[in-house]
């Protein structure tokens, strides 16, 4: 695998915005003019059960859309860091809502951003979108993609699924940015 690219998790249950978070980061990466990958995963139960999304950014030809370590893994939920912590790389970097992972044992030579993100929306009454403020976060932190692209890629698919909500998720990815 090229250094150039970006092997990326989002885990979490079905319900909490786990695909809808992928997709943007793929489409923001298309925006950029990078190639992308977005595979979208998620248990029958729909609402509650596992969701998952690998998606992968590059600045080079993608050969699989497959892969078996993760550079940066973000994980909304217990079951979601059981299973998928153990493929983090050693130099990955893991964000994850403390607020539903609770406690993290952490493995030395890896990046964290462990924050309760969705107790810090509720006791400040923001009415924000939790995947969407995670989002912002994993952006500011990582620099994987900009900014500028990212929030063109929440207005180019907030249009299209949900237009009521454009407003909420720019708030929601700002809100995420100024955490870090």
């Amino acid at each position: 695998m090229a250094d150039k690219q970006k092997n990326i998790v989002v885990s979490g249950f079905g319900g909490q915005g786990v695909l809808f978070l992928g997709r943007i980061i793929s489409q923001a990466a298309m925006i950029e003019g990078k190639n992308t990958t977005w595979i979208p995963s998620y248990g029958a139960e729909m609402r509650g059960g596992s969701a998952n999304c690998y998606v992968i950014v590059s600045d080079e030809c993608i050969a699989s859309p497959i892969f078996d370590s993760i550079d940066y893994g973000v994980f909304l939920s217990k079951q979601a860091l059981s299973k998928f912590m153990g493929m983090v790389k050693k130099d990955g970097f893991i964000l994850a809502d403390t607020s539903f992972t609770g406690n993290i044992e952490g493995k030395t030579g890896m990046e964290y951003c462990l924050e309760p993100f969705n107790d810090i929306i509720v006791a400040e009454n923001k009415k924000l979108i939790l995947n969407i403020v995670i989002l912002g976060a994993l952006i500011k932190k990582t620099g994987i993609l900009m900014k500028e692209s990212v929030l063109s890629a929440i207005k180019e698919i907030s249009m299209i699924k949900n237009p009521k909500f454009l407003d909420t998720n720019i708030k929601s990815f700002e809100f995420g940015w100024s955490l870090i």
